[in-house]
């Protein structure tokens, strides 16, 4: 499936309220753990999402429109979102998480972008070349992953309680697919 640029920004209207059903007001134990290691917790997911939103998606679609791919877009600080979380509710970090995703989608809106920009080309710093539909389709992709993540997380915390159902439960037993 090709992105599309309606179908990507329905699906990334959406991912506050679904974590804001998911993890408001769960018990500090469902939230306050990772799978174990350099692995993330809830409050880390979300500050990285947080952090993601304020400092890389839109800069980035801005950057492609701006500057094209004549430089490479500034990398992207995966520890971010450490500075988003210290002294903070769960709570306090949804909300904060969805006015951030409401100002990103109002900025993306008013871009009033066409399908002839939707191939303009900028240049990540690993990646090399890539086109502003690659980059909103992984902006949405980005949160799939990360409620995917959640899941494994959240399910985690259960991986001995679950006894022999163990061997039914994919969550429990998928490697992972980001840090």
């Amino acid at each position: 499936m090709e992105q599309h640029l309606a179908h990507s920004i329905s699906l990334l209207s959406r991912t506050p309220a679904t974590l804001n059903a998911f993890l408001r007001d769960l018990p500090d134990d469902w939230t306050i753990h990772n799978e174990g290691g350099k692995t993330w917790n809830p409050f880390q997911i979300v500050g990285h999402l947080i952090h993601g939103d304020r400092t890389d998606w839109i800069p980035r679609v801005r950057w492609i429109l701006e500057v094209g791919d004549s430089q490479p877009f500034p990398p992207f600080d995966r520890e971010g979102r450490n500075r988003e979380i210290p002294g903070k509710s769960m709570s306090a970090l949804l909300d904060e998480f969805a006015r951030a995703r409401s100002e990103s989608l109002e900025q993306l809106h008013a871009l009033n972008l066409q399908p002839a920009d939707l191939q303009r080309r900028g240049r990540h710093p690993t990646f090399g070349a890539v086109t502003l539909s690659q980059l909103l389709a992984t902006w949405a992709t980005h949160d799939l992953t990360h409620l995917h993540q959640l899941s494994r997380v959240v399910a985690h915390q259960y991986r001995e309680a679950v006894g022999p159902w163990i061997a039914f439960l994919g969550v429990l037993r998928c490697a992972g697919h980001s840090a």
